[in-house]
């Protein structure tokens, strides 16, 4: 052999050799001490195909390494996968006790002056709904949990194994949770079917109540005006109220005038609340908590500059144009206040429902205690335009030139009355406080 090929193929050697320590040493890392083997070539032999062949129990190692990762690899992305459904079970068992823990509760927050009124209380889902959601998510961790526990047999990996048990486990504790909550909405559920009884019998006592003392006042209405009466609530309740039998129709300007007489505290309630679909706060005025009393148009608020709970009779009127949102509060026929920017260009809409004495936060109901109007009412009159000083001074004063509602005018056959409310006889201005 020549100097060249020997020198080309002592060449190839030592690379063969240094590549060969470089992959021994990575092995050892990985798998303990190691030694070097010598093998014999064939003279006539292709070097890099013997070193190929001889190099196969090396492959077969690298290629349990590389399956190996690819197991714990797999494995980890089924402990995220488990985790995330475990925090998603977790979730919805909050959400359960906290929507069984306060099933009629609404937030009610105080509006800021031109601001935005939500008085909107947010639906909660059943507790069916909620049992039913926690049922599917607990099946389909138990799916997953099957398939983990297959994958484990066939790959015979602790880790797995490891990780079926702690799952395992956390489903055990999970599935005592779910039943304990079911237990507690069961007996919820029993609790507010008694609270609900309790409520009927109370209504029905006063309704009986109430036409016991109609019938004492029938000889008094059958000789007097349709006009000459007041509506009195005296306790702050979620059920009593009364209901103007037309709807208002639609407007872009009013007028809303009556007279109240209210020593309640904190807060004299809500005297009117208007509400169409889709909008529970269309037209409302209300004193509710701290608050002064509001004007509310579209769910946007005006503060009223009002000081009537000190049990006396009081007129108030309040004034309103959708051009720029123009208003004017009165009192005792005196003006007390003025703003504009409120629910600018937006009419009044029609198609909607009136309701003395609570406070609307759905079409016809979600009526709460808390902003229960208590105290007397009289005289409600709504126009369709904005009353004159002068005019709204005839009606503080009882003048013969005052004039009555074309939008709405206070007649007993315009109302229905529910809860209790009673209706008695009033005159204004004969036997004012």
């Amino acid at each position: 052999m020549g100097r060249a090929a020997r020198a080309t193929r002592g060449g190839i050697c030592w690379r063969l050799f240094l590549a060969g320590c470089l992959f021994l040493e990575t092995s050892s890392q990985n798998f303990g001490q190691t030694q070097f083997l010598c093998t014999s070539v064939p003279k006539d032999m292709d070097i890099c195909a013997a070193t190929l062949q001889n190099s196969v129990p090396g492959d077969n190692l690298k290629s349990s390494v590389m399956q190996l990762r690819e197991t714990v690899l797999q494995q980890k992305e089924t402990i995220m996968n488990q985790k995330e459904t475990i925090r998603e079970l977790t979730s919805k068992l909050a959400r359960c006790e906290s929507q069984s823990g306060e099933p009629g509760a609404r937030r009610k927050d105080a509006a800021a002056a031109g601001g935005a009124k939500n008085t909107m209380g947010d639906v909660s889902r059943g507790p069916a709904e909620t049992l039913a959601q926690l049922s599917q998510t607990l099946q389909s961790l138990k799916q997953r949990l099957e398939n983990l526990e297959q994958y484990s047999r066939s790959n015979n990996s602790v880790q797995a194994n490891s990780l079926k048990d702690l799952l395992q486990s956390r489903i055990d504790e999970l599935e005592k949770q779910v039943l304990s909550r079911v237990n507690t909405i069961e007996e919820n559920r029993h609790g507010l079917r008694n609270e609900t009884e309790q409520r009927g019998r109370v209504e029905s006592t006063l309704t009986s109540l109430h036409q016991r003392i109609s019938d004492l006042e029938k000889g008094q209405r059958e000789n007097r005006p349709l006009d000459k009466f007041q509506l009195t609530f005296p306790l702050r309740t979620n059920y009593m109220y009364a209901k103007v039998k037309r709807s208002l129709p639609e407007m872009y300007a009013l007028t809303v005038c009556m007279w109240l007489k209210s020593n309640a505290s904190p807060g004299v309630g809500t005297p009117l609340s208007y509400a169409v679909p889709g909008q529970a706060n269309e037209l409302v005025l209300i004193e509710w908590g701290n608050n002064p009393m509001e004007l509310l148009v579209n769910d946007k608020v005006a503060k009223l500059p009002f000081l009537i709970n000190d049990g006396k009779w009081h007129h108030i009127c309040v004034t309103w144009t959708t051009r720029d949102g123009v208003w004017e509060a009165f009192q005792d026929g005196v003006k007390r206040g003025s703003g504009e920017n409120l629910a600018p260009y937006h009419p009044i809409k029609p198609q909607g429902l009136l309701i003395l004495g609570q406070e609307q936060d759905m079409l016809g109901g979600g009526f709460d205690a808390t902003q229960a109007f208590v105290g007397d009412l009289a005289n409600l009159h709504i126009w369709d335009r904005k009353l004159t000083v002068g005019e709204i001074y005839n009606l503080a004063t009882c003048s013969s030139k005052a004039q009555v509602g074309n939008v709405f005018a206070w007649m007993e056959t315009s109302l229905d009355i529910y809860g209790g409310a009673s209706k008695w006889t009033f005159e204004a201005c004969r036997q004012l406080n």
